[in-house]
């Protein structure tokens, strides 16, 4: 098993490269690009190369200045227009695939500095201060002083994104008013009259044994007056901010295309998020057609649980029967928990490279969790909300599970890491298209796999399906066709078995995060069909472990890659990776 491991490691992300290509130097044009953005980013947010070649952890937080913001823009408009003189033609296999991530790349920063969206640095479900301390103990005293160093130099971080966040309201650039009030309880969690109750205090607690006494004593004092004299305070005078004058001032309009330049600005982020070229008005159409064939299946699904009562009434019978409630936070991990063990008892037969990294399951962090997500996967960890559980069902959380876990993002991630051959700018990249259309691809891959075992969990998977392709219908209904928030919770409550809690906190999320929500149905319709293509033209040749294995190690890449892929998959004979045994 460790020589499969090994051998996998080293397999490269196409099939269908060779020894020696004509294109040479094109591909070497482009790696050089690639080499590029990364020194540059690294010199931008901070991130000093050591003596090695390796990064030393940064002692300063990055400048979100207009100035360094357009700089950025200017410098990877500098790098598109190279990467353009590039004949695409002669390039490689591999090195298209990764001129099309680095294009993807470059245009989306282009593409936000022209609507200067750092001048609207939040939305109701993420934000530029609750992701800056750290969860777990550093390694060594260096990242220790880098963490207390970067925490000193919070108030002026904060301070720029005060002065955009300004600029934005006086252009009428806002997230709209309706859907931050309350937000501010995630800044008020910082600001505390002990430093040792501050969540930036949580490394300190329980220093590594091998760093000296002697130092971790000091590293404590230095913390303390760090988060007292800095941290605390950058928060207190955001929080005065967002309450006093952000919130007040903030816009009432709704859409996306009511800002300043909106119709553009919007259809930017539709391609930014699902990387297709497609209109507001075909992706609510695709959304309405997928509404009414899910709609369908559902009522399969209710006559099978023998509920003699109409679709609507079997959403109010599970929003309400105490039996789907988990009466401690503990079940609701448990309930996640098992349902990752059950996969990890068939996932061999879905992919051949199964990566050696594990992942934790863990609550969402209470400072948050009221206006989160139902939950997020990441490398190391995926998250379940258990914040108000009768709003948390628990015959939705085996597809929450597959989809935020495994072989959803945590196990997507593992994966993506175990491929070296990725060039350095491609580490980290994430398109919500790909990434999410994955996410809930493997919601639809339980069914095969045999992880629903009730009528209930597959209606939870069947209403999370719904969930992402009613957001076609509601995010474009926002921001394109002008819908008023009452009647985007009313199409979304009337359609899922999500809880209200969980509507609300939704369409919260659509209102104030135009077109993200877009990504996940049309990312996995896309897998969905590049999938039945493969099985209808290799037939017997096919195995679905193989299919997989080439989807993920692509890493995370724009939606046309992924078809371009397939396709020579499919011209291939359906060839899995190099060096894993699929006997």
């Amino acid at each position: 098993m460790a020589l499969r491991f090994k051998a996998a490691l080293t397999a490269t992300v196409s099939l269908l490269a060779v020894p020696a290509w004509a294109g040479e130097a094109d591909d070497q044009r482009v790696a050089e690009l690639g080499e590029k953005l990364v020194e540059y980013n690294q010199k931008a947010y901070g991130e000093d190369a050591d003596e090695d070649g390796g990064r030393k952890p940064a002692t300063r937080l990055w400048s979100v200045k207009p100035e360094a913001q357009i700089a950025r823009a200017d410098y990877y408009s500098e790098l598109r227009g190279e990467l353009g003189e590039i004949d695409q033609d002669a390039l490689s296999p591999t090195a298209k695939i990764d001129a099309a991530v680095l294009r993807m790349i470059l245009d989306e920063d282009i593409g936000n500095a022209q609507f200067r969206e750092w001048e609207m640095p939040f939305d109701s479900d993420s934000n530029f201060w609750s992701y800056l301390n750290a969860s777990r103990p550093f390694n060594t005293v260096e990242e220790y002083e880098a963490y207390i160093s970067r925490m000193r130099d919070i108030p002026r971080y904060f301070g720029e994104h005060i002065d955009n966040a300004r600029a934005g309201l006086a252009r009428g650039f806002s997230v709209p008013r309706v859907t931050l009030e309350g937000r501010d309880a995630s800044i008020a969690a910082y600001v505390v009259d002990d430093p040792e109750k501050s969540p930036f205090w949580r490394p300190f607690e329980n220093i590594p044994a091998r760093i000296p006494e002697s130092d971790a004593e000091r590293l404590r004092n230095d913390a303390r007056q760090a988060i007292q004299r800095h941290a605390t305070e950058g928060y207190r005078t955001l929080l005065h901010f967002f309450r006093d004058e952000y919130l007040p001032n903030t816009r009432t309009t709704l859409a996306a295309e009511a800002m300043p330049d909106g119709k553009a600005y919007y259809q930017q982020q539709i391609r930014q998020y699902t990387t297709l070229d497609l209109t507001a008005e075909q992706i609510h159409e695709i959304g309405l057609s997928e509404v009414a064939r899910i709609t369908a299946e559902m009522e399969k699904v209710k006559a099978e649980a023998g509920f003699e009562g109409t679709l609507d009434e079997f959403v109010v019978f599970l929003r309400t029967d105490p039996q789907f409630v988990a009466r401690t936070p503990d079940e609701l991990m448990g309930v996640s928990a098992y349902t990752a063990k059950r996969v990890d008892g068939v996932i061999a037969d879905y992919f051949g490279f199964l990566p050696r990294h594990r992942f934790a399951i863990r609550e969402v962090d209470p400072a948050i969790a009221p206006f989160y997500t139902a939950g997020r996967g990441g490398y190391t960890a995926c998250q379940m909300n258990t914040y108000d559980l009768p709003s948390r069902p628990l015959y939705n959380i085996p597809a929450l599970t597959l989809h935020e876990c495994s072989p959803g993002h945590s196990f997507q991630a593992a994966f993506g890491a175990e491929q070296p051959e990725l060039p350095e700018f491609r580490s980290g990249v994430y398109f919500s298209g790909f990434g999410e259309g994955w996410g809930l691809y493997t919601e639809y891959l339980g069914e095969e796999m045999g992880i629903y075992r009730t009528p209930y969990e597959r209606f939870g998977r069947l209403s999370y399906e719904m969930w992402r392709a009613v957001r076609l219908v509601i995010d474009t209904g926002i921001h394109h066709y002008g819908w008023s928030r009452e009647e985007a919770i009313d199409y979304l409550a009337s359609r899922t078995a999500l809880s209200e809690h969980e509507v609300g906190t939704e369409v919260d999320r659509y209102i104030s995060w135009p077109g993200q929500a877009l990504a996940y149905k049309l990312g996995e319709m896309t897998m969905r069909r590049v999938r039945a293509k493969a099985e209808a033209e290799l037939g017997e040749q096919f195995d679905i472990r193989k299919f997989h294995d080439v989807v993920l190690s692509l890493g995370s890449v724009p939606l046309p890659v992924l078809e371009e892929r397939i396709d020579a998959f499919i011209a291939d004979g359906g060839q899995g990776l190099a060096g894993v045994s699929y006997d």
